[in-house]
């Protein structure tokens, strides 16, 4: 028996149930055993006191086809420093190594010091990324762990599909434009959703340079 097993009696009394228009998973069930540490648009991840190693990603009823792509990513990234480690899959469920640290949103949240590393980091990460066949995409604040001052991304699910959604690099460049803004300034909880919202919104109908020009507005009126 796997040390991750112990978990699975505990999962599998929780429920997880996809959302319309991307909004995040809805969770019902109870185990006491069980911290919700993250929740997705298609899986919610778990962590279990009797196995603290291992964060267990299990996915809505509907997204269950996803649980063997994202295993295939993992698999083909193999070792590397930026990413978790998949040990498993199950049919609903995906067992990977638990990282500590804070998302780089929460480090917005919070006025915790993103330094310029992490930007480094997630540079050579997406290089490694391409080199094993892969597309980079959906590295955003809530995808980027700030762990010991240096950068870990997680959540690899669109990694094999095609295109580029220009993501990293509006955050890049946000980085190196705006950040010095609020660099360990808290930002209210409020105005982080409400940026977030309308870049999500209409990232498909405004200039980088018209939706910062909106949030820096936003920034000095707060």
């Amino acid at each position: 028996m796997n040390d991750w097993e112990i978990a699975m009696d505990s999962l599998s009394k929780i429920t997880i149930t996809a959302n319309s228009k991307n909004q995040p998973v809805t969770i019902s069930g109870m185990a006491d055993d069980l911290i919700c540490i993250g929740v997705g648009t298609d899986a919610a991840v778990f962590q279990s006191p009797h196995a603290p190693k291992y964060a267990f990603k299990k996915f809505a009823e509907d997204k269950k086809e996803k649980v063997p792509i994202e295993a295939m990513v993992y698999e083909r990234l193999g070792d590397s420093p930026y990413f978790s480690t998949s040990f498993h899959s199950y049919d609903d469920i995906l067992v990977l190594s638990y990282e500590e640290g804070h998302t780089l949103y929460d480090c917005i949240l919070q006025g915790i010091h993103i330094p310029e590393q992490i930007i480094l980091d997630v540079e050579q990460a997406r290089e490694y990324v391409r080199s094993k066949g892969l597309n980079p995409r959906d590295i955003h604040l809530k995808n980027i762990l700030l762990q010991n001052g240096r950068a870990k991304l997680i959540d690899v699910s669109e990694y094999i599909q095609p295109g580029n959604d220009f993501r990293w690099e509006h955050l890049k460049k946000g980085y190196e434009l705006y950040y010095h803004l609020i660099d360990g300034k808290p930002v209210p909880y409020w105005l982080a959703e409400t940026v977030r919202k309308w870049y999500n919104q209409r990232k498909n109908y405004f200039s980088f340079e018209e939706f910062s020009k909106i949030v820096s507005n936003l920034l000095y009126k707060k």
